[in-house]
Protein backbone atom coordinates (compact mmCIF):
# COMPACT_ATOMS: atom_id res chain seq x y z
CA UNK A 1 0.00 0.00 0.00
CA UNK A 2 1.69 3.05 -1.24
CA UNK A 3 0.42 7.59 -0.63
CA UNK A 4 -0.82 6.80 -4.46
CA UNK A 5 -3.33 3.65 -4.40
CA UNK A 6 -6.54 3.99 -5.32
CA UNK A 7 -9.76 3.48 -3.38
CA UNK A 8 -9.93 0.27 -5.19
CA UNK A 9 -6.12 -1.14 -4.70
CA UNK A 10 -7.31 -0.39 -1.15
CA UNK A 11 -10.36 -2.95 -1.34
CA UNK A 12 -8.79 -5.47 -3.39
CA UNK A 13 -6.28 -5.91 -1.01
CA UNK A 14 -8.40 -6.12 1.50
CA UNK A 15 -10.12 -9.11 -0.30
CA UNK A 16 -7.11 -10.52 -0.81
CA UNK A 17 -5.84 -10.59 2.82
CA UNK A 18 -9.61 -11.85 4.07
CA UNK A 19 -9.41 -14.77 1.48
CA UNK A 20 -5.78 -14.96 2.90
CA UNK A 21 -7.40 -15.10 6.28
CA UNK A 22 -9.84 -17.50 5.43
CA UNK A 23 -8.31 -19.99 3.64
CA UNK A 24 -5.63 -19.95 7.02
CA UNK A 25 -8.91 -20.67 9.29
CA UNK A 26 -9.92 -23.38 6.98
CA UNK A 27 -6.36 -25.35 6.88
CA UNK A 28 -6.30 -25.44 10.65
CA UNK A 29 -6.69 -28.40 11.73
CA UNK A 30 -9.61 -29.40 13.44
CA UNK A 31 -10.10 -29.56 17.75
CA UNK A 32 -9.95 -33.12 19.62
CA UNK A 33 -12.72 -33.97 21.11
CA UNK A 34 -11.07 -35.12 24.57
CA UNK A 35 -8.92 -32.01 24.61
CA UNK A 36 -12.60 -29.14 24.11
CA UNK A 37 -13.96 -31.71 26.55
CA UNK A 38 -10.90 -31.25 29.07
CA UNK A 39 -11.23 -27.34 29.03
CA UNK A 40 -14.61 -27.10 29.88
CA UNK A 41 -14.25 -29.48 32.86
CA UNK A 42 -11.25 -27.25 33.82
CA UNK A 43 -13.84 -24.25 33.56
CA UNK A 44 -16.35 -25.73 35.32
CA UNK A 45 -14.43 -26.55 38.14
CA UNK A 46 -12.92 -23.02 38.10
CA UNK A 47 -16.29 -21.54 38.36
CA UNK A 48 -16.99 -23.96 40.94
CA UNK A 49 -14.28 -22.95 43.17
CA UNK A 50 -15.17 -18.83 42.38
CA UNK A 51 -18.43 -19.23 43.21
CA UNK A 52 -17.61 -20.68 46.93
CA UNK A 53 -15.02 -18.38 47.32
CA UNK A 54 -17.78 -15.59 46.32
CA UNK A 55 -20.15 -17.72 48.66
CA UNK A 56 -17.71 -17.76 51.51
CA UNK A 57 -16.93 -13.87 51.31
CA UNK A 58 -20.53 -13.13 51.16
CA UNK A 59 -20.83 -15.14 54.76
CA UNK A 60 -17.95 -13.50 55.91
CA UNK A 61 -19.64 -9.69 55.29
CA UNK A 62 -22.73 -10.80 56.79
CA UNK A 63 -21.18 -11.60 59.61
CA UNK A 64 -19.13 -9.06 60.43
CA UNK A 65 -21.89 -6.71 59.76
CA UNK A 66 -24.02 -8.63 62.20
CA UNK A 67 -21.31 -8.03 64.80
CA UNK A 68 -21.12 -4.13 64.11
CA UNK A 69 -24.94 -4.14 64.59
CA UNK A 70 -24.24 -6.07 67.79
CA UNK A 71 -20.96 -4.09 68.56
CA UNK A 72 -23.28 -0.90 67.96
CA UNK A 73 -26.24 -1.87 70.21
CA UNK A 74 -24.21 -2.70 73.00
CA UNK A 75 -22.61 0.64 72.72
CA UNK A 76 -25.65 2.71 72.35
CA UNK A 77 -26.26 5.63 74.79
CA UNK A 78 -27.70 4.56 77.62
CA UNK A 79 -30.93 5.69 78.77
CA UNK A 80 -31.81 8.10 81.84
CA UNK A 81 -32.68 4.95 84.30
CA UNK A 82 -29.61 3.23 83.28
CA UNK A 83 -27.43 6.30 83.90
CA UNK A 84 -29.11 6.94 87.05
CA UNK A 85 -28.35 3.32 88.41
CA UNK A 86 -25.39 3.68 87.54
CA UNK A 87 -24.92 7.00 89.31
CA UNK A 88 -26.28 5.09 92.42
CA UNK A 89 -24.16 2.48 92.22
CA UNK A 90 -20.83 4.86 92.58
CA UNK A 91 -22.34 6.80 95.13
CA UNK A 92 -22.94 3.67 97.27
CA UNK A 93 -19.11 2.25 96.70
CA UNK A 94 -17.93 5.62 98.00
CA UNK A 95 -20.07 5.42 100.87
CA UNK A 96 -18.92 2.05 101.09
CA UNK A 97 -15.49 2.38 100.99
CA UNK A 98 -15.77 5.03 103.67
Amino acid sequence: MTYNDSFQDRIANAAKAREKALAKLKAKAPLDPKVVAERVERQKQREAREAEKAEAKRVRREAEAAEKEAKAAASAPLSAEELKARRDARYAARKARR
